[in-house]
Parts: C-alpha cells; sequence; structure tokens
C-alpha cells in the first residue's frame, strides 16, 4: 500500500507501535496500556504537526488510531479502516478473539513467522521472515504478548471510555470523507464486526469486500490503495 501512496505524492508516515517493528521494546508488560500507545500516537501527531490526515487503521491501528481524531478534529480529513473494531467495553468480544487471546497467552514465545503464514499464506518465507525478524527472542515480545489483553472487556477498563467517546464522535460529528474494505477470511474481525462499525462510521459508503483477504488485509492491499487515492 506504501508505494501506491507514495506514487501519488502523498507523505507517508508509518509508524510501528512502541513494542512492535523499529520501535523500543520495552521488557517490562506493566508498562504497555491503552493510553500509552494512544499517548504516543498523539505526541507523535503532534511533534511533526500532520495536517491533512488520511487515517489508515487496521487491527490495533483502529483500536487505538479510532480514538485519536476526537482529540484534534481538524487535522483529519480522510478516513481507510479494514479489519479492525472499537473496544468499548460494552459489547461482548467475540468467539474468534477469545480464542486467539488465550492461545496468545498460552505461547508467550509465539512463532511471527508462522503466524503470519498462517493468516497470510501467499507470503513467501522470506516476507514471513521479515515480520519475525524485530523480534529475536522472548525478551522482545512483551508488547506482542501485551495487546490481546489490552482490549477492553468490561467498561471500566482501560480505554474503554475512550473508545465509547470516539463512538459517539464517529457517528455524530466525523465530516471526513471514508472508505472501509473488509478481508472477507478474517475468522476474528471479519464482516460481521466490520458491518457493525459501518454502522457507526457518518456517511461511510458501503464496504469494499475482498473476497481472499483476511485479517491482515494490507497484505492484500494494492487494489485498496489504489481505491483510497481515488476517493479520499
Amino acid at each position: 500500500m506504501i508505494p501506491v501512496f507514495a506514487a501519488a505524492g502523498d507523505r507517508v508516515v508509518v509508524p510501528d507501535f512502541l513494542g512492535f517493528g523499529r520501535s523500543d521494546k520495552p521488557v517490562d508488560e506493566a508498562v504497555y496500556s491503552f493510553e500509552f500507545h494512544r499517548d504516543s500516537l498523539l505526541d507523535l501527531v503532534e511533534v511533526l504537526d500532520l495536517r491533512n490526515i488520511v487515517l489508515v487503521v487496521q487491527d490495533w491501528g483502529g483500536l487505538i488510531g479510532l480514538t485519536l481524531p476526537m482529540a484534534a478534529p481538524e487535522r483529519y480529513t480522510s478516513l481507510l479502516v479494514m479489519n479492525t473494531t472499537l473496544g468499548t467495553g460494552d459489547q461482548p468480544l467475540g468467539d474468534g478473539f477469545l480464542t486467539w487471546r488465550a492461545f496468545s497467552n498460552k505461547n508467550p514465545d509465539m512463532d511471527i513467522a508462522r503466524l503470519m503464514q498462517r493468516a497470510c499464506p501467499h507470503l513467501s518465507d522470506t516476507e514471513a521472515a521479515a515480520y519475525a525478524a524485530p523480534y529475536p527472542d522472548v525478551t522482545y515480545k512483551a508488547g506482542v504478548r501485551r495487546f490481546p489483553n489490552l482490549v477492553p472487556d468490561r467498561p471500566d477498563a482501560g480505554g474503554a471510555a475512550l473508545s465509547r467517546e470516539a463512538r459517539d464522535f464517529w457517528r455524530t460529528r466525523w465530516a471526513g470523507k471514508s472508505l472501509m474494505a473488509i478481508g472477507m477470511k478474517d475468522p476474528v474481525l471479519g464482516p460481521p464486526a466490520m458491518h457493525a462499525l459501518h454502522g457507526i462510521i457518518r456517511n461511510c459508503p458501503p464496504p469494499i469486500e475482498i473476497t481472499e483477504g483476511g485479517h491482515f488485509l494490507q497484505e492484500w492491499g494494492e487494489d485498496i490503495a489504489c481505491q483510497a487515492v481515488r476517493t479520499l
């Protein structure tokens, strides 16, 4: 997706969450919280003074990213949203997610390359290894382990109140353009979750349905990016 956006002349800012990718990886799991991640992104937007933002979100990028625009609506013009949700804490978590969380908690040194190839069967061994490269051993995976347990699962959980505020923002205050794409083979945040989210986002057109797309929809994302360039 990034080459498509860049070729269109857009500035593309792609931060890794702390604990992931090329970002620092605190080893203490207690460091990681919903607010910790959200504050780091809000600070990034402020430090870079980003404006005319087309917010592109997927998975945790949406759980946290969808709470950002209400803090400074004037900075955001458009939204591209893929396979994610809002963690409002007042809706039951799906069986698919609960199964994933249980698996993650039982496998603290999970095989990231294997998991990525399972979710994206078209990835080569080299591409899967690139996903795993930032995590040479279990000590680098504190952030990875923590994320599934940060999804708000009750009204007073961290981030739940912010997410309910965000739900109201997208329903009543959002004035920008939107585009939604759904990976139809996602067992966790697939069509049911995305159609529910679609009903929250004000004036969002009918979603693009990617028949073969899985959870990590950016790996099927070139055509989605092209449509975003045309419409957002």
